[in-house]
C-alpha cells in the first residue's frame, strides 16, 4: 500500500523515477517512456500529437470506442483502409473479440506501416493478462507507439493509470500536449510498488486461462457462440438484442457488457472471473436465454 504521506506534496511533473522504474521493466530508457492519468489520455495525447487536419487514421471495427473519439478531437478523419493513413490502431488482444495476434503477425504488419511512413498505435492494455510473448513493448521503432494499461492488468481501475513505449523523439512530443500533474501522487507511488511485483502477473495469467476455458464449455453447453479468446473476457453472441438480456441479467445482480456501442447490437461481453462468480453467471443465463 502507498505511503499515504507522498500525497502532501506534488508529483514531479516530468516522473523520472517512474518512468525509470518501467523503463527498467521493459529494457527501455526513461526517455522512451511515456505516463498518463489512464490509457485514455495518452490515447488523445498520441493523436493530438501525431494528427491534425487533413490526417486520416486507420481504425478496423469492432474496437476500443476511444481510438475515434481521439482521433477526430485532433481535427483528423477515420478511415477503415490503410492506404494514406498516418496512423494504423491495432488492440491486441482486440476488445471486445480478444483476438489475439501473434508477433511475427504485428512485425510485419509494423515492417507495412513503416514502408508507408506511416506510424502503428499498438494497445496491449490486456497482453498482460493474456500472453505477454506475443508483445513489442521491447521493440524500439521509430514508426511504433505501445500502449499498456496497469489498472487493467493489476484490477485496480480507480487509480487510473497508463503508460507507453516510443522513440524519445515521439515520447517528447506526447509530453508537450500531456496536460501537467494528471498521474497524482497515490497512483505515482502504487505504480512503483505494482512494478516490483510484476513477475506475479504470471499467476493471474495461468488463472485466468483455467477460467476461461471452464467458461466456454459452459457457454457452448448453453448453445451460444463466442469469439474464441485470449483475454480475461469473452464476446457472446446472443439470440436476442443486448441491450434486453443486459437488464435481466442485471435484475439478478449480474452486471454483463452492453456490445451496442461495438456496433453489435446481439452481443454482450462476459468477464473472466472467480469460478464462484462465473458458476452465478452461466446459472444467470440460463434463467435467462430465450
Amino acid at each position: 500500500m502507498p505511503d499515504p504521506s507522498t500525497l502532501k506534496d506534488y508529483p514531479d511533473d516530468r516522473y523520472e523515477m517512474l518512468r525509470e522504474v518501467i523503463g527498467r521493466t521493459f529494457g527501455h530508457d526513461a526517455t522512451e517512456v511515456a505516463v498518463g492519468n489512464g490509457s485514455v489520455e495518452l490515447i488523445r495525447a498520441f493523436c493530438l500529437a501525431m494528427l491534425g487536419d487533413g490526417d486520416a487514421a486507420c481504425i478496423k471495427p469492432p474496437t476500443f470506442a476511444e481510438y475515434e473519439m481521439a482521433v477526430m478531437l485532433a481535427g483528423a478523419q477515420c478511415v477503415t483502409c490503410e492506404s494514406g493513413a498516418a496512423v494504423r490502431f491495432l488492440c491486441n488482444p482486440n476488445n471486445p473479440t480478444g483476438r489475439l495476434y501473434t508477433r511475427p503477425e504485428v512485425l510485419q504488419l509494423l515492417d507495412g506501416i513503416a514502408g508507408e511512413g506511416a506510424c502503428l498505435f499498438l494497445d496491449e492494455a490486456f497482453i498482460e493478462l493474456a500472453d505477454p510473448r506475443q508483445s513489442l513493448a521491447d521493440v524500439s521503432h521509430e514508426n511504433l507507439f505501445v500502449l499498456r494499461s496497469l489498472t487493467k492488468s493489476f484490477a485496480v481501475p480507480g487509480i487510473r493509470f497508463g503508460y507507453g513505449f516510443g522513440t524519445p523523439e515521439l515520447i517528447e512530443r506526447i509530453e508537450t500536449v500531456r496536460l501537467p500533474w494528471t498521474v497524482n501522487a497515490f497512483a505515482e507511488s502504487f505504480a512503483i510498488e505494482a512494478f516490483r511485483h510484476y513477475d506475479r502477473l504470471e499467476e493471474s495469467r495461468e488463472r485466468i486461462a483455467m477460467e476461461r476455458d471452464w467458461l466456454s464449455g459452459r457457454l457452448k453447453e448453453l448453445g451460444l457462440t463466442y469469439e474464441p479468446a485470449s483475454a480475461n473476457y469473452i464476446l457472446i453472441e446472443v439470440p436476442l438484442e443486448a441491450e434486453v438480456l443486459v437488464d435481466r441479467l442485471f435484475s439478478r445482480g449480474i452486471l454483463v457488457r452492453d456490445c451496442r456501442s461495438f456496433g453489435l447490437p446481439r452481443h454482450i461481453r462476459v468477464a473472466v472471473r472467480t469460478h464462484e462468480e462465473n458458476r452465478q453467471l452461466i446459472e444467470a443465463l440460463e434463467a435467462c436465454l430465450p
